[in-house]
């Protein structure tokens, strides 16, 4: 099944990246405006309304996570994914904390990006694994939240947190490595936490986390 055309805003203050994007993204992405501040970035999104907002998270004029406020605000459907040479924990949190949805290095392969692209614009949730742990520590990233769930208390503690590295998006062969189990076993537990949630795919179990603040 051929994946649908992503529109996509480039915010990076560095014109030669930017040119690098346009040349590596493949051709289900279609870049239709850039920007290289706050302030030309603000507007510009307002008024093309992309899919996806690549987002770096330092600008001439300030952070990247000042643009997504004012753009949720207007534009609530755009949905923003953070890429950036910083993998310090501070920028990663406040980035997320701002409202993006996944904060990607820029050591990133093209076909990852233009993946992850599709992921976000999809409802997903995308992150480097090694930047995943500073967001889970941050938004209270154990296993089971203090309020009981029923649905949740469903799973074992294992399943959970199967659950919590998948939607921070963990491919199956990273959570394998991180559980040190076998992949296998990570689509085992994958399928009962799908059943015993009643979901039906990777996009669902996602939006699931999130309507809990797991994500």
């Amino acid at each position: 099944m051929s994946l649908p055309l992503r529109k996509i805003v480039i915010v990076d203050d560095h014109v030669i990246f930017r040119t690098g994007l346009r040349a590596a993204l493949g051709p289900t992405v279609q870049i239709v405006g850039e920007a290289g501040s706050v302030e030309e970035a603000i507007p510009l999104i307002q008024r093309l309304e992309p899919d996806v907002v690549l987002l770096d998270v330092h600008l001439p004029d300030g952070v990247g996570a000042t643009v997504v406020g004012p753009v949720h605000a207007e534009r609530p459907a755009v949905k923003f994914l953070a890429l950036s040479v910083s993998d310090a924990a501070d920028d990663v949190v406040a980035t997320i904390r701002a409202g993006a949805r996944g904060y990607l290095t820029k050591s990133v392969a093209p076909e990852e990006l233009t993946a992850a692209i599709h992921r976000i614009a999809d409802g997903d949730a995308v992150f480097s694994p090694w930047l995943a742990g500073f967001v889970l520590d941050a938004f209270g990233g154990a296993a089971s939240p203090a309020v009981a769930d029923p649905e949740l208390d469903q799973l074992t503690p294992r399943e959970q947190e199967v659950l919590l590295l998948l939607a921070r998006g963990y491919m199956y062969k990273e959570i394998a490595a991180r559980l040190h189990v076998s992949i296998k076993t990570v689509e085992t537990h994958v399928s009962n936490v799908l059943r015993k949630l009643q979901l039906s795919n990777r996009n669902e179990l996602t939006r699931w986390a999130a309507r809990r603040r797991m994500v």
